[in-house]
């Protein structure tokens, strides 16, 4: 098994393939002469599914990673800055209820109990607006620097809105002309393996046989390596995350200089939930909703009804709804054998919090990161990546399902049946008995590269109006006085910043004028 591991052949493209293509590439230079080939094949007919548009911050990393610049990147792909996500009528206890969750981690979060100040001194305002400043930014519709700021650099943590199609096709460019990927467009007709049950080849009707060592999957529902081929079983997660069908339009601006919202909204829904996402050009719409709950007549007058409230009657008629299905889960395991899937083919679970796209990133980079140099070695990796990803996902569906068990909402089956006992995994919980008692702390997340940070969790339960009791005796770590010298200076940061900062539409219009000419 000391096969040396030198081809690499990705099957599938979208979105997942050449962001995996583009970090192999980029970190083992390819055009060097003791480096891998990677080789990326997909159908000339399969189009990606193209609605995935809200990133994390970790896609800063990525593009810069792999070479792109960033002025390109938002005038190629109508990006805009993404800094957070704002929920709307999640808590069920009025009407047009509001909280953020902001992508900056507090300023003094790990030195005092925020929780415990903001608690006790009976503020008025909303958790994230008191102990961070980006859920003004975001409510102001404010972009994350100025236009002298460095590429990829920010006064706010942030990510992107982006055009999933456009962004496929840039980095398609990009991975074949700069970094040396080798693209092949064919359809596939067999798939084979060697004596040990290990892919050796794929055959294709145009190319004849591609030859590998390492096979990734990216090949999205389909996942023709690891379900078609290697049957590995799919875990459905449908008891515990109901959402599985979704229509999506892409509607207009009534304004070309119309304000670019600067965080995801999210507006709950009587089976679901409503996405509206801002591009430069354009806002991504749709509706994910269970149904279990509702039919698909009804989710399209549900839909209708909020694109309303800001697009006239006669312009809704002309919207053209994409209706997508989807089974929430994932694969039992996503290595196997020398195949590893990524992206749509080792899962999905719903699009609330744009966890698809990071999961893609970070399956990318371990493997680029930890690329064993032969089979034996593959093997180890293997067990390595399974376990990681095997935890990544059970933490994405309990911080998802949490939004949806603290919810006081109660006017259908939909959010009754959400908050049933048994559709709530059982570590989640325990979390949330222990958050009765304490807020969640870095105690509860101690995994390095956490896909979502306690402070994530402080977030979402505060903003949704959990209670945590007030802790029975005196502890340094309650500092309120310490905790409201942070608080002031929150406020005073928050409005120099809201003085200082261009609007996300000012930002972007200047970087496509200008291509950041004013830092080089």
């Amino acid at each position: 098994m000391n096969k040396p591991i030198k081809n690499i052949v990705i099957v599938g493209g979208g979105s997942a393939g050449w962001i995996t293509a583009g970090l192999l590439a980029a970190e083992h230079r390819l055009k060097s002469d003791n480096s891998i080939n990677i080789t990326l094949i997909e159908s000339p007919e399969i189009k990606s599914i193209g609605v995935g548009e809200g990133t994390w911050p970790s896609m800063r990393n990525t593009l810069d990673k792999i070479g792109i610049k960033e002025s390109d990147f938002i005038t190629q792909c109508n990006a805009s800055f993404k800094q957070g996500s704002k929920f709307v009528n999640w808590q069920g206890t009025k009407k047009h209820d509001v909280y953020y969750h902001p992508f900056m981690t507090p300023e003094g979060y790990t030195q005092v109990n925020l929780h415990h100040a903001w608690q006790q001194l009976g503020t008025d305002k909303h958790f994230a607006d008191t102990i961070n400043m980006q859920s003004h930014i975001c409510h102001q519709g404010l972009a994350p620097k100025q236009a002298s700021t460095p590429e990829y650099a920010g006064v706010t943590n942030y990510g992107y809105h982006l055009d999933a199609a456009k962004f496929s096709h840039m980095l398609q460019a990009h991975c074949i002309k700069v970094l040396g990927v080798k693209h092949v467009v064919a359809h596939i007709n067999q798939i084979n393996n060697d004596e040990n049950e290990y892919i050796a080849n794929i055959e294709t009707a145009t190319q004849g046989k591609i030859s590998g060592d390492l096979f990734i999957d990216c090949s999205g529902l389909n996942a023709l390596l690891i379900d078609k081929h290697y049957k590995v079983p799919f875990i459905d997660k449908k008891h515990i995350l109901f959402n599985d069908s979704a229509l999506a339009v892409q509607v207009p601006y009534l304004d070309p200089d119309e304000d670019i919202a600067s965080a995801t909204v999210s507006t709950a829904q009587s089976a679901g939930w409503v996405w509206d996402i801002g591009l430069s050009n354009r806002r991504g719409i749709g509706y994910t909703y269970s149904s279990k709950h509702t039919c698909d007549t009804e989710a399209e007058k549900t839909l209708k009804a909020y694109l309303s409230e800001t697009i006239s009657n006669e312009k809704i008629k002309s919207v053209n709804i994409r209706k997508l299905n989807f089974k929430p889960g994932h694969r039992e395991k996503f290595w196997h054998k020398n195949c590893v899937a990524v992206g749509m083919s080792s899962g999905f679970l719903e699009p609330l919090e744009a966890s698809a796209l990071a999961l893609v990133e970070l399956s990318a980079n371990m493997i680029s990161e930890e690329l064993p140099t032969n089979f034996e070695h593959m093997n180890i990796i293997a067990k390595r990546f399974n376990d990681r990803f095997e935890y990544r996902w059970q933490r994405v569906i309990e911080f998802l399902k949490l939004h949806y068990v603290i919810s006081k909402r109660a006017d259908s089956k939909y959010w009754l049946e959400n908050k049933a006992p048994d559709s709530i995994p059982e570590r989640l919980k325990e979390l949330l008995t222990l958050w009765q008692y304490q807020p969640p702390s870095i105690h509860d997340f101690v995994q390095n590269q956490e896909v979502f940070p306690s402070a994530s969790y402080q977030y979402v339960l505060y903003g949704m109006g959990f209670k945590t009791t007030e802790y029975p005796t005196d502890k340094t770590f309650n500092n309120i006085e310490l905790a409201k010298r942070y608080f002031n200076h929150n406020q005073e940061t928050k409005l120099k910043y809201l003085n200082a900062l261009p609007s996300n539409r000012e930002l972007i219009n200047h970087i496509k004028n200008n291509k950041f000419q004013s830092v080089g």
